[in-house]
């Protein structure tokens, strides 16, 4: 191999020098493990600083220091994530004194121990943990350069010390997005050093970071630039074919259609060699990002990973295309795709450079992430691993990628999920029998255990023939979200536990020595006893037995209560472990120890302590262990919303309007947090807002009214300099909108957004016909008139008169009933635009056909129809008002209850109504549409007696003697004369 070896950099006398195993260099000797305590990092890093303090010596010193620690680094994925086996013992870095056995496995401890980050520890068995804190150390060295060589690589370290951890360190997460910011200048802005990283490898990298910490829509954004920048057209789209051995008819399937540009069409560009210095001399495509040459990926190719196969007596191993390449309808446009991709076989598509088949994986990974684990999303997502799959990679570990990915998404699936399972399976195996170095009887047994030995794979190590080479494993596995080998044993130990495995998931964990994990298994299955005991004992020590001063043995029948003696030292992941006590036995101070033992840095111990508080319903204590955590974390989401609930149950409004306005910084895709945001300003004082939540509110104007709001006298509000009165209404108002938008399914958003919007001066006309016209669509099946808000249309329809003349000429319907006119699909005559034809369109077509029951809705409908000149749709609405109203039970049965009083006021009512309707509209003449010329009713006068009399006549027995019964009579005598 042409690759440069860890043994070979060693070799060199600064290294040697730095490492402890030349002790020529003056003043190094006055260096020891022992002066540094025995911490051994501390130890490399004051030698590193000896020869950084010789400007002689500094150039050719921060070379070879990055060198080695680049070798170091790349030498640890290789051990632990890649394979194959590194060829050597990497204790070799290890100064002379240090002797093999117990004092290797001490300094292996304390690096361990000394890789926790804010409370958050690294898998306590990693193998070779010795290169990765030689290369974090190094490439995190002050004595370096600021080139973008040295941020790209110390950017590349500590994302992978994030990786190693159980969860997101904030210290970490800062530091790699600092990094992030002086790389995106440098190689996206200025365009310079692309000879280290394309602007396309970068972005994909960019990704992959954003998906590790949940930043998916910022992930899909870099996605798309990489995928732009390399000129790659891909699309998820629909094709005919068959997906099962019996189907006939041939349906729509989902697809990929991917086509990686020519290289003549993009941009080339050479990654240029890193110097060479002192004793080195190598080819550098094991970290500088060069192309893996041709002829090694023709040869890799016939030794990918090996692909299961499907066995499924339903299922096709894969689906079966039709020939025909026209689009299924439902699906994207021929127009809208690419010229490149009309042409291409679903079936049988070319394959894919290797970082455009990244760019598919890592899409599938943000949508996974971002939508909900469901039977859809599964589907959406299988296309992209499918099509890396299907035409093949000529990269070996974005193959083994790709069969991970499709694994992960089979698992869910009936009829796929014994293929998803051993395809996991079988990928760990390989990497446990690539990353599993033979036997050593000098090894000590930690490393053994930690190396897999113990462990039993099905697949035979592979020989060189049948594997990868070093390069190309390497190549891109900065850009891969490729999983370390105890954490891909993990998963398929999950994997199990979701089939109902447990014994199997409990034989992987407990040989990976994951007790935090054997625990939370036990718990998962009811077995609460069993997991306490397991947490217990890796925190306490048994307690003497006063009967014979021995240790209780330590089985698995030792009582839970008998562990009450706290370890000192206690474990690297111990502030876990008590949060997991604490779920388990239901204990705040188990919460608050993982908070103290952590030096107040774990921020999950505050979260977990803050849920517990939440559902204990002691509020201000929830409120306080949100805040510490988020002091912690600030980039949390989930916390700030559940922050900003609380203070809202508290009514901290302006509390609450910070903790809202913080959530949607970090995702502004939160339609929830967005619209508790507006419900929280709506009720802050007006100097306050999401922005600005400390404002310069004066207590003292403040009056609190019967409902807990916080209210302000409007004189003293509009005294006070600088401040608008509306101010919170319209900020209200943005962000309903914004969360109307983002949750369009949501009724009740609507509605906040109709009542918010009638509170401003001048009303949002437009914003509010919209927000009642997707209540219709989301209610008006189930809930019909109920769902319109009749004061809100009302006004809207009084304004309509006030803004507009009512002239004939520009009529928007004709005569005919408006229930019969809504739903016509005739083209309208109307010349009206904007606003008009809204409010017009809203109650004509989407109100009219939903009223049954409603006399206001009727009479809003004639009132509309009068102002549109339309006297025969206007007097049908008359009717229908009255007909409505007649209908109401209980009115004629006499003045018995209060209600049956105001149903006779509002039959009274109606009844004069249409009477004065047909009197003044039944002589008038059809201007337009059916039967104009004509009169709207010739025998009004008939129509307008027999009213009166039916409702005389039902109401003689019970409201004889009542006024109304008076006037109605008076009425009908005065038709009658007339």
């Amino acid at each position: 191999m042409n690759n440069l070896e860890l043994q070979d950099v060693t070799k060199s006398s600064l290294s040697r020098a730095i490492l402890g195993h030349d002790h020529t260099v003056p003043r190094i000797d006055a260096i020891s493990l022992e002066s540094c305590s025995g911490e051994w990092t501390r130890y490399i890093s004051q030698r590193v600083d000896i020869f950084s303090e010789d400007p002689s010596r500094s150039p050719q010193t921060s070379r070879e220091v990055f060198l080695l620690g680049i070798t170091a680094f790349n030498a640890f994925l290789q051990a632990n994530v890649t394979g194959p086996t590194l060829s050597w013992d990497s204790a070799i870095i290890f100064p002379k004194e240090v002797e093999k056995g117990t004092a290797v496995e001490k300094i292996r401890k304390q690096l361990i121990s000394s890789l926790s980050v804010d409370g958050d520890a690294i898998y306590q068995l990693t193998p070779h943990i010795e290169l990765f804190c030689l290369a974090q150390c190094l490439l995190n060295d002050r004595s370096l350069g600021r080139n973008t060589e040295q941020i790209l690589a110390r950017l590349r370290v500590n994302f992978w010390h994030q990786k190693l951890l159980t969860e997101v360190s904030p210290t970490l997460q800062q530091n790699v997005y600092n990094d992030l910011l002086l790389l995106e200048q440098r190689i996206l802005g200025e365009r310079v050093d692309s000879e280290i990283i394309s602007p396309a490898e970068f972005l994909v990298e960019r990704a992959t970071i954003h998906i590790h910490h949940g930043f998916d829509a910022k992930a899909r954004d870099d996605l798309t630039a990489a995928a732009r920048e390399r000129s790659f057209h891909f699309a998820l789209t629909g094709r005919l074919g068959k997906r099962t051995q019996y189907q006939e008819k041939e349906l729509s399937q989902l697809v990929v259609l991917a086509k990686s540009a020519d290289q003549q069409q993009k941009s080339s560009h050479q990654n240029g060699d890193i110097h060479q210095s002192g004793n080195f001399h190598q080819s550098e495509d094991l970290y500088t990002g060069r192309d893996v040459p041709k002829s090694t990926a023709r040869n890799s190719a016939a030794s990918k990973p090996q692909a299961l196969d499907l066995n499924d007596d339903t299922l096709l191993e894969s689906i079966a295309f039709t020939k025909d390449t026209t689009l299924s309808r439902g699906t994207q446009a021929d127009d809208s795709l690419p010229e490149s991709l009309l042409s291409l076989d679903p079936g049988n598509q070319p394959q894919l450079e290797p970082l455009d088949g990244i760019i598919l994986l890592a899409t599938a990974s943000s949508i996974t992430n971002t939508s909900p684990t469901d039977g859809l999303t599964r589907e959406e997502t299988l296309p992209y691993a499918e099509r890396v799959l299907s035409g093949g990679s000529s990269n070996w570990q974005i193959y083994t990628q790709a069969l991970l990915v499709r694994s992960r998404i089979e698992g869910y699936r009936t009829r796929t999920i014994e293929r998803g399972v051993l395809q996991l399976q079988a990928l760990v195996d390989q990497v446990i029998s690539e990353t599993t170095p033979a036997i050593d009887s000098s090894s000590s047994a930690t490393q053994q255990t930690s190396s897999g030995i113990n462990s039993t794979t099905f697949l035979p190590q592979p020989t060189q023939s049948e594997s990868a080479p070093v390069s190309e494993r390497l190549r891109y596995i900065h850009a891969l979200a490729s999983p370390p080998r105890w954490k891909l044993e993990a998963e398929l130990a999950d994997r199990w536990v979701s089939l109902g495995g447990l014994r199997t998931a409990l034989e992987i964990y407990e040989r990976l020595q994951m007790w935090a994990e054997v625990a939370l298994c036990w718990a998962a299955n009811d077995r609460e006893d069993k997991a306490r005991r397991i947490i217990r004992r890796q925190l306490y020590n048994p307690v003497i037995m006063t009967s014979t001063a021995k240790l209780l043995q330590d089985d698995e029948d030792t009582d839970v209560g008998e562990y009450r003696i706290e370890r000192d030292p206690l474990p690297a992941d111990a502030p876990r472990l008590f949060c997991i006590l604490g779920d388990i036995e239901k204990s705040a101070t188990a919460y608050e120890r993982a908070w103290t033992v952590s030096n107040h840095r774990y921020a999950r111990a505050q979260r977990s302590l803050g849920n517990f508080y939440m559902a204990a319903g002691h509020l201000d204590q929830a409120d306080d262990a949100y805040a510490k955590s988020l002091k912690v974390n600030p980039q949390n989401h989930p916390i700030w919303f559940a922050l900003g609930c609380v203070r809202l149950q508290l009514e901290d409004w302006v509390g609450a309007v910070y903790a809202f306005g913080r959530a949607v910084q970090i995702d502004g895709e939160d339609a929830e947090s967005w619209s508790n945001l507006a419900v929280a300003l709506l009720k802050s004082p007006p100097d306050v807002s999401a922005s600005n939540p400390n404002g310069t509110t004066n207590d003292k104007n403040l009056e609190r009214a019967s409902d807990g709001t916080l209210l302000d006298e409007d004189d003293k509000v509009q005294q006070r300099p600088g401040v608008e009165p509306q101010r919170h209404v319209r900020e209200a108002f943005v962000a309903l909108k914004r969360a109307a938008t983002l949750k369009r399914d949501s009724f009740r958003i609507w509605q906040n957004l109709l009542s918010v919007g009638v509170q401003i001066a001048p009303p949002p006309y437009a914003d509010i016909i919209v927000a009642q016209t997707r209540l219709i669509d989301l209610l008006g099946k189930t809930e019909g008139e109920r769902c319109v808000d009749v004061d809100i249309v009302e006004a809207l329809v009084s304004h309509l008169i006030i803004i507009t003349p009512s002239t004939p000429a520009e009529s928007t319907q004709d005569d005919r009933d408006p229930a019969e006119t809504a739903d016509s699909n005739e083209e309208p005559t109307s010349k009206r635009v904007g606003l008009e034809r809204m409010i017009i369109d809203l109650v004509q077509k989407r109100i009219t056909p939903l009223i049954t029951s409603s006399r206001r809705l009727w009479l809003l409908t004639a009132k509309l129809s009068l102002h549109l000149r339309h006297p025969a749709a206007t007097l049908s609405a008359y009717e229908k008002a009255w007909r409505v109203t007649l209908n109401k039970p209980g009115w004629d049965s006499g003045a018995g209850t209060e209600s049956a009083k105001r149903t006779w006021s509002e039959v009274l009512e109606a009844t004069i109504e249409l009477a004065d309707a047909y009197e003044s509209l039944g002589e008038r003449t059809n201007e337009s549409g059916m039967g104009a010329g004509e009169l709207v009713a010739k025998d009004w006068k008939f129509k307008a007696r027999s009213a009166l009399r039916s409702v005389i006549s039902r109401a003689k027995e019970g409201w004889e003697d009542d006024a109304g019964y008076e006037s109605l009579s008076e009425r009908l005598q005065e038709l009658k004369n007339a």
